[in-house]
């Protein structure tokens, strides 16, 4: 069987699947929007129960048309020879320097993508989103916002684009493993200076004001053995009312950040447990060892890209008739999605596998009461479904579902 029948069945197979499961999910959503979970029943409304379920139902709507565009889009520029075409046309103003040209021609695929996926992304702000209440962005912001993404994208992936074109060219028969080093390192460095130079070019980030409740979340950080380089509150409210908390950086630049949409709802009990839900993560090594798995994962890819490169039929079964580093790169990037798709509800597994973990933590460490009321009162807030479709979820959702998640807090206070 050649690699293009592979491909096309599992590319084929993949967007028949995703259509599928989201069919399901809005399904089995609109058939529970009547009626609220019993162990919700008390704390939020039909209203809010209905909006739930319309607000997943849209999105998901958004995302299935999303899909088929995608994988189109992916036929086109592979078997349709849209790349072959892009690499054409820059050939013809590059004889020579390949590494440029290379570097021209996947920005150009990307681009094209880009452009491709913004309007979904507009229509997701300020239809979807207004509609139900949660935009808080203006368009002047969304454009300011996709300006400076592509402009620090371009700062950021531009060199290590050229790095990786430069050693695949240059660096030998082990330039994957070469550049598997540069890459972990650049990862190490990024989650460094990410808190203290990214994220404050989209986000405003203040101190935290309220001393009392700074007290009370200093006294469990040092309890539970947590050093930062801080606590802070982001202006989550410019964008969005959507609420959350997180942990940011790596080593000594970690910071404790705070939508600030996310203390206007929760009182001080139920942010505490937040925060220990959060430093569970923390304390079982949750994002050690998912940078761990990425590095394994990238080390096996490019290996793998290694070997492909140097064989014809890679770039032929997928639209390519010039073979080059740059287009084994690119097509590599391009078709992983597809290989890796069934591996989805693994990944998402682990995933809950660390939620529960983490919520195990808040219970001991805070209180699994506090957290439950807290969750719940994010559940309402964010308009997430407290019914989504079982398979939809083990297949995407990297949290456990609301009722089980509650119905295993519950069990701490019982």
């Amino acid at each position: 069987m050649s690699f293009t029948l592979t491909f096309v069945s599992l590319l084929i197979a993949s967007t028949l699947i995703r259509l599928w499961l989201g069919g399901r999910q809005i399904n089995y959503v609109q058939a529970r929007r009547n009626h609220v979970p019993e162990a919700f029943s008390d704390h939020i409304t039909l209203d809010a129960h209905q909006k739930a379920a319309d607000y997943t139902s849209a999105k998901t709507k958004l995302a299935l048309t999303e899909v088929v565009v995608q994988s189109i889009l992916l036929a086109t520029l592979t078997l349709g020879g849209l790349l072959q075409l892009i690499d054409d046309s820059w050939r013809n103003v590059l004889t020579s320097q390949e590494i440029i040209r290379g570097v021209l021609v996947i920005c150009s695929a990307m681009l094209i993508s880009s452009l491709i996926d913004l309007p979904f992304e507009y229509y997701k702000t300020f239809v979807v989103d207004q509609q139900f209440g949660f935009n808080k962005m203006t368009p002047t912001m969304f454009v300011t916002d996709l300006i400076k993404h592509s402009l620090l994208g371009l700062a950021l992936g531009g060199p290590i684009l050229l790095v990786a074109l430069w050693l695949m060219q240059g660096a030998g028969e082990y330039w994957w493993l070469y550049l598997w080093l540069v890459w972990s390192a650049f990862n190490l460095i990024m989650l460094a200076l990410y808190p203290t130079f990214i994220a404050p070019l989209f986000n405003k980030f203040t101190p935290l004001k309220d001393e009392v409740l700074k007290q009370r979340i200093e006294t469990l950080l040092g309890k539970c053995g947590f050093q930062s380089q801080g606590l802070f509150v982001m202006d989550g409210s410019s964008r969005s009312s959507h609420g959350n908390a997180y942990f940011t950086g790596f080593g000594a630049s970690k910071r404790v950040v705070f939508f600030d949409t996310l203390l206007e709802r929760l009182n001080a009990d139920e942010i505490e447990s937040v925060l220990a839900h959060e430093l569970g993560h923390f304390k079982h090594k949750h994002v050690i060892k998912r940078i761990i798995m990425i590095f394994f994962v990238s080390f096996l890819g490019l290996a793998l890209l290694g070997w492909l490169m140097n064989q014809p039929w890679f770039y032929n079964d997928l639209g390519v008739t010039n073979a080059s580093n740059y287009m084994a790169l690119m097509l590599f990037m391009l078709i992983s999605p597809v290989f890796l798709f069934l591996l989805r509800p693994i990944m998402a597994s682990y995933s809950r596998t660390n939620e529960f973990e983490a919520d195990d933590y808040a219970a001991k460490h805070a209180s699994a009461k506090n957290l439950v009321k807290a969750l719940v009162k994010l559940y309402r807030d964010n308009a997430s479904t407290l019914t989504p479709d079982p398979l939809h979820s083990a297949f995407y959702d990297s949290h456990p579902p609301a009722s089980i998640r509650i119905s295993k807090l519950s069990g701490y206070t019982s």
